[in-house]
Parts: structure tokens; sequence; C-alpha cells
């Protein structure tokens, strides 16, 4: 610590005393004043070419990329006239070293790179690690220090069992870590997309596949980034004990839901696009995840529900084994109706509605009982997308029945009820 102290005291001495010079003040003041032109020049071109540059239609990752290298323009302008000035001073031969011009245009020119490259991640929060990271690495290499700095690094450290870590090789792991599981992701996804376009799968089987190759890249990522690192792995044996009791009081919610979610993936007893009644929720499910299941209701809502509730709970799956579903809609009529007629006209009523299937399960129409006020009756009608929803094909049929029986003057009554009112007697009437 020491020894770092020192150094840095040291540098900033040299610092300070380089800046004291009038060659330095001149090259100083040139990268401060330039700045205000190449901002100026930026402020004009870069509506223009923003416009020009929106007109790119169907390549969204070019016309970011695009947006995101004309949104610094000032800084392109920056690079350019400080190149200028460098090329001014060569050629005058004054100042003699002009060392700062060419660090600070070489580091202006990687920031702009860096900063463009990184917005074709996706990811906001890995970019800025990328631009940071990189640009670090290219200025102690621009700077000259770059052997100093991996000196340090590597003089602080600490052993783990036989090996020694230091920060410079931890550094390293963390960065090839990254670059490993980043290849990990990329190469799960696009597995996954090819097993999700196998129509000969399931789609509970293209799931789990898709699981299991991302678990195992990202567990072989981790494997290969810490033999890197030359960490023997029998040193952590009681660290991982120790996270296995962790795991087992303190996440056992989130391990339920993920063996859960295998159980289902493997029994098949929900899959996507099956529609589904939970509790009070019913919808279709659009998604399985390794912790919940995203249901879709058909008002919009999407339902997280995990994957636990699944095991624990009663579900109705309205497509487990068929897509055929059986609704029933009760009725009466007066008796002044033929039931006969009734039971034809119902049954024709329910067969013209577009969702019910009248060639393979046709509808059918019972009488139920003699009520108190009308001959009631139950029609039933099967359809084959209970996912478009439940309610809206029960008042399509109600109406086609309406229809139906009020073009053939077939009633539906209602209950009657007569109300007797009677006036007490006077007082005086029952003493006379």
């Amino acid at each position: 610590m020491e020894q770092l102290t020192a150094q840095i005291i040291e540098y900033a001495n040299i610092g300070a005393g380089y800046l004291r010079s009038p060659e330095i003040m001149v090259q100083v003041s040139a990268i401060i004043l330039l700045f205000l032109p190449a901002w100026l020049l930026a402020k004009r071109v870069e509506p223009i070419l923003e416009e020009q540059a929106r007109k790119i239609s169907g390549m969204p990752g070019l016309l970011r990329v695009l947006i995101a290298f004309l949104r610094r323009l000032r800084w392109l302008f920056y690079v350019m006239l400080i190149g200028i000035a460098y090329t001014a001073t060569a050629v005058f031969d004054w100042p003699a070293n002009n060392f700062l011009l060419y660090a600070v245009m070489l580091l202006s020119g990687a920031w702009l790179t860096i900063n463009v490259v990184s917005h074709a991640i996706r990811s906001r929060f890995i970019g800025r690690l990328f631009s940071i990271i990189v640009w670090i690495f290219v200025a102690v290499s621009v700077l000259g220090i770059a052997d100093d700095v991996v000196t340090t690094l590597d003089d602080f450290g600490f052993n783990v069992g036989n090996s020694r870590l230091s920060v410079l090789r931890i550094l390293q792991g963390a960065l090839f870590l990254g670059g490993l599981l980043w290849a990990a992701f990329a190469i799960g996804n696009f597995l996954d997309r090819r097993i999700q376009n196998i129509e000969e799968l399931t789609p509970s089987l293209r799931v789990l596949l898709g699981k299991i190759m991302r678990i195992a890249f990202i567990f072989f990522a981790a494997m290969i980034a810490m033999q890197s690192l030359n960490i023997d792995l029998t040193a952590l044996t009681v660290l991982s004990g120790a996270v296995g009791v962790g795991i087992g009081f303190g996440l056992q919610k989130v391990v339920s839901n993920f063996i859960s979610g295998i159980i289902i993936l493997l029994d098949q007893s929900i899959k996507p696009g099956d529609t589904i009644t939970l509790g009070e929720t019913f919808g279709w499910i659009r998604e399985l995840r390794a912790r919940f299941v995203s249901v879709v209701t058909r008002d919009g809502r999407e339902y997280l529900i995990p994957n636990e509730d699944f095991i624990t709970t009663q579900v109705v799956n309205w497509s487990f084994s068929d897509k055929y579903v059986r609704l029933d809609v009760p009725f009466g009529v007066s008796y002044d109706s033929d039931p006969h007629e009734v039971t034809r006209l119902a049954i024709e009523a329910a067969s013209c509605v577009d969702r019910v299937d009248s060639k393979i399960n046709r509808p059918v129409c019972w009488m139920t009982e003699f009520g108190d006020s009308s001959i009631n009756f139950v029609l039933r009608f099967w359809i084959d997308d209970p996912q478009r929803g439940l309610t809206n094909i029960r008042g399509k049929v109600l109406i086609a029945l309406w229809d139906t029986f009020k073009a053939h003057d077939i009633k539906i009554p209602f209950p009657h009820r007569e109300v007797i009112l009677r006036t007490p007697p006077p007082e005086n009437a029952k003493n006379p």
C-alpha cells in the first residue's frame, strides 16, 4: 500500500511540473477551446443527417448504430480538429513535444468508437460496462503506463487453497467469465429458437430442452472461467455446502418453483397455448418460465403465476387431451309451446353461430323439468377454441335463441306475482 501511495505521489509531482511548461499550456488550451467549434458544427449538421438516416427502413440494428453515431458527431468533429492541431504542430515543429495532443486525439477517437459499438449491445448495463473497460484499457496503453498498472494490480492478492489470486487475475477472470457467459447466452438463445421451430416436438419438450441447454452452457462457462484462474475446485467444497444450506432455508420458494417448473415440463400437464382456469383466473398460457407461468386473460392482463401453484392446487386445463369444450346454456319457454318444436329450433339456432361445432359434435337440446312458470331446457354445444372466450360464445347463442323464438312466436315466460292490498276496517266499525 505504501508503494502504491508513493507511486501516486510521484506521478502527481511529475504531472504538476509537466503542466507548468508553456508548450503544455498551449496544448491544454487548444484541447479545451477546440471543443466549442466541434459542438457548434455538430449542432448544425446532426439534425440534417439524422433526418436522412431515419428514412432507412427494415434494418433497426443499423439504424440504432447510425443514430448513436450521429448523436456523438461533436466527438467526431473534435477528433478531426485535434488531428488538424496535431498536424499543424508537427509541420511547424512547435511545440516540439506534442504528445498531449496526440494522446487526446487517440483517446477521443477511441471513446467515440467504443461508445458507438456499445450501442449495438441491447443491454444498457453491459454496454456501459464494455465501454468503460475497453476505454480504460486503451487509455493506459496510449499513456504508456500499462506495464506499471499490471505490476501494481498483480502485487495485491490473496491465497485460496494452493492457488494465489491477485486483483489482476480476478479482473482477467471476470472479463473472461463475462465473455463466456455472453457467448453461452447467445448460443443458448440461438439453439432455443431453432428448437422452437421443430414441429415434431411437443411445446413442453421444446421449452424443457431450451432450458436445459441454457443451464448447461452457463455451467460450463463458469467452470471454464474458474479453471482459467487455476482455482482448485475442491477448495470450494465448504463454500458450496454453505450455499446449499442457504438455498435450503432462504430460497425454498425459488427452488420449489424451479423444480415445479421442471416437473410441469416433464409431465406435460400444461403447455404453451393451453386454456386453463386456476382459482378465479381464466386464460391461456403464453409462456413457461423457470419460476412462473405467464397466463393471459381475456381482458388483456398477464398473470405471472408461480409454478408451485400448478402442482399444489387444482387446475382446470380446458385443452389438456382434447381441444373440444362443451358448454351448457339453460333456458325456459312457456307452457303454450311445443317442446319438440322448441328442441328443433334451439339446435338450429345454435348451429348457426360461427364458433359452434355443428359437424363433428352437433348441438343437442334436452328438456330438463316442468318449472313453476316455464318448461325448462338445456342446450349443449361444443367449441374448439376456448381461448377466445366462453362468455361471449354463450351470449351469441342466447341472442340466436332469442331471434329464433321471436320469429316463431315462442314466448319466454317470466314469473308473475299478484299483490293483494287489503284496507283494514275503521275502528268505529268494530264498536257500533
